[in-house]
């Protein structure tokens, strides 16, 4: 933060030459004043950066990196702005391709980095491309710099930094937003949430991540028009969870969803029986879950969605089965048909790929097979693909509160001991021993038909 705070005294005392400047003008602050090197932005996103420059064009890192570096954070990916168009873009870097129809721009990938270069975009709405919501439905509208940063969503996030003086261009008065430790949408409030609601659940992002509050406007914005949420796509929504959720920040950030009401339209299932809790259930198996995750991401640890939904979903699907099977259903097909249901209900508002729905519906049914230990069970449910998920599901509803801890020991211990000492836990166990054949009922012939007096 001390670049930052630099940066700010002189804005403040007006020695970097912007005191005179018109409104309308952007504050610059020159290299020698602010702490952003080269050797802090990756080596592709540079590449980028110079090839553009020297092909005549325009070129700027912009949004989150920025921001980052200026913060003393480690930036996750670095995005270019230009005034280059997508197709020229294109035609300079042999490994890059054209995305989007909405929103069209060039992702140039080195391996597995991929740096996002977008066009200079203008204000939407002069052509059409804005529906009767008052929602963006086509932004392939192109402008100038000023226009691409006062069309940017939040203050903090349109701030560029140019490749050929290396200074920080600032339109909208985003470094003092930062300094102010402050999150501000750029214009007018309802108008900029109902172009893309999605910003509401970027603002909560970026206050569980970065630690900053949301401006007072910009906040009772969410509150009013947080049913928004209900006209984006399921498939957008998936997206969104993933950054939300899956960015080291979970449990602060499920708080903030969920006071500012945004869970409820998101995951409404869950919602509704989050707010009809008992003893404290099932909010501490779902927030156990996320601190799970946080500490997983924290470790380096892979963190799989399927988990997540699992947790997310679990209770709408606990309750199901139990009310299936006091109608009379099995509890395994209860849960088979929980299963089903919840999902079907759930893609509705947000899409889980089957890549991992079908991860999500193991991990479930698995739960009451895991109970069920006697004879070849029990290594059966060992040697499912999806075990180890299904175990560490069941741990973690003992470590909620459920009376399971038993069961989950068992699991524990039979992972690890050898095949003889498992027969032998299978064993102790009771009921129908290890390789007992089940009774083949005797197949009953049937009478042999009496032969007409013709036939013989």
């Amino acid at each position: 933060m001390l670049s930052l705070n630099k940066i700010f005294t002189k804005l403040v005392k007006g020695k970097n030459g912007n005191a005179s400047r018109k409104p309308e003008e952007p504050i610059i602050v020159p290299r020698a004043e602010h702490d952003i090197s080269r050797k802090q932005i990756s080596q592709n996103a540079l590449n980028v950066l110079y090839t553009l420059k020297d092909a005549g064009f325009e070129a700027y890192l912009v949004g989150g990196c920025v921001r980052d570096l200026l913060l003393g954070h480690e930036p996750k990916d670095f995005d270019v702005s230009t005034n280059a168009l997508p197709e020229q873009v294109h035609k300079l870097f042999r490994r890059s391709r054209l995305i989007g129809r909405r929103f069209k721009l060039v992702h140039v990938r080195f391996g597995r980095e991929v740096i996002e270069v977008a066009t200079f975009r203008a204000p939407p709405g002069a052509n059409g491309d804005v529906d009767a919501q008052g929602r963006i439905v086509q932004d392939n509208v192109y402008g100038t710099l000023e226009q691409d940063a006062w069309r940017r969503d939040f203050t903090v996030n349109a701030l560029y930094y140019n490749i050929r003086d290396f200074s920080i261009i600032d339109y909208t008065g985003g470094i003092e937003d930062l300094n102010a430790g402050v999150i501000r949408l750029i214009g007018d409030v309802e108008t900029r949430y109902r172009e893309d609601p999605v910003r509401m659940l970027r603002a909560l992002r970026f206050v569980a991540k970065l630690g900053l509050q949301v401006d007072a406007k910009t906040e009772q914005g969410i509150f009013n028009w947080g049913s928004l949420l209900k006209d984006i796509p399921p498939a957008r929504l998936f997206d969104e969870t993933l950054k939300l959720y899956l960015s080291g920040n979970a449990a602060v950030t499920h708080e903030l969803l969920c006071h500012y009401g945004l869970f409820d339209h998101m995951y409404p299932q869950t919602a509704v029986l989050l707010h009809q809790e008992e003893d404290n259930y099932p909010r501490t198996l779902l927030m156990k879950a996320l601190e799970n995750t946080d500490s997983r991401i924290d470790a380096n640890k892979p963190v799989t969605p399927a988990f997540l939904f699992a947790a997310i979903l679990w209770e709408p699907v606990r309750q199901r089965m139990q009310l299936l099977m006091e109608n009379g259903m099995p509890e395994i097909p209860a849960m088979q048909r929980a299963a089903s249901e919840v999902i079907t209900d759930q893609i509705q508002r947000v899409a889980i790929p089957k890549r991992y729905s079908l991860v999500t519906r193991d991990i479930w049914t698995l739960q009451p097979r895991l109970t069920k230990r006697q004879g070849k069970r029990a290594f059966k449910s060992l040697l499912h693909p999806k075990f180890r998920a299904a175990y560490d599901f069941l741990a973690l509803r003992s470590d909620a509160g459920e009376p399971l801890a038993e069961l989950v020991d068992w699991w524990t211990t039979f992972q690890d001991v050898s095949a003889t000492e498992q027969q032998t836990m299978v064993d102790t166990l009771g009921g129908e021993p290890q390789g007992r054949k089940p009774r083949r009922r005797r197949r009953r012939r049937k009478p042999a038909a009496k032969k007409s007096q013709d036939q013989e």
